[in-house]
């Protein structure tokens, strides 16, 4: 009996290590660019993906059923892979995640990463940083957000606010003469 509950905790153990998503396991760098657009997270993520692709910018890893992508790290100026070192904003790396928010709506959030400088005893998430937002790839990555809102909407407008009803003035109590 104490070996089928031995057995039992194992699996169990083994179950609870699958991860549950390919998705990274950090959110985006908190000046990544961002938007919210009217598409389910999926459709969001492949019409920005090929956006991007057709926009050179080579993703290298697509996953629709978790709504994110990557690109490995190229040179902004060819749009291709490169072996580089990525020290520098002359090699970058971008990223999206696209989030369920309204129904309908996703908020999809880009990071286009580099790396200022190189330390070997710093895990390389901690030297991730945005490119400045004049950077070539920035601008691109603004650009495909703003096609996909003028293309498919941007978020519901906020609802709007009751109206106050107008209360007429009350006359003050008239008052007794003595």
């Amino acid at each position: 009996m104490r070996a089928v509950l031995v057995a039992w905790l194992v699996g169990v153990g083994l179950i609870g290590c699958q991860p549950g998503t390919t998705r990274p396991p950090y959110p985006p760098v908190p000046e990544a660019a961002f938007t919210e657009v009217r598409l389910a997270p999926r459709e969001a993520t492949r019409l920005l993906a090929e956006a991007l692709q057709a926009d050179s910018i080579p993703t290298t890893r697509v996953d629709l059923q978790d709504a994110w992508f990557e690109t490995s790290w190229f040179d902004p100026a060819t749009g291709q892979h490169t072996g580089d070192r990525p020290i520098g904003p002359g090699v970058v790396r971008v990223r999206a995640w696209a989030d369920a928010t309204n129904p309908g709506n996703s908020k999809v959030t880009v990071e286009t990463l580099y790396h200022p400088l190189t330390d070997p005893s710093v895990p390389d998430r901690e030297l991730d940083r945005q490119v400045p937002r004049d950077h070539p790839v920035a601008i691109k990555v603004r650009a495909a957000l703003q096609n996909l809102v003028k293309q498919y909407g941007g978020p519901p407008a906020p609802p709007a606010a009751p109206a106050e009803a107008e209360v007429a003035p009350v006359p003050p109590p008239e008052q007794e003469s003595p």
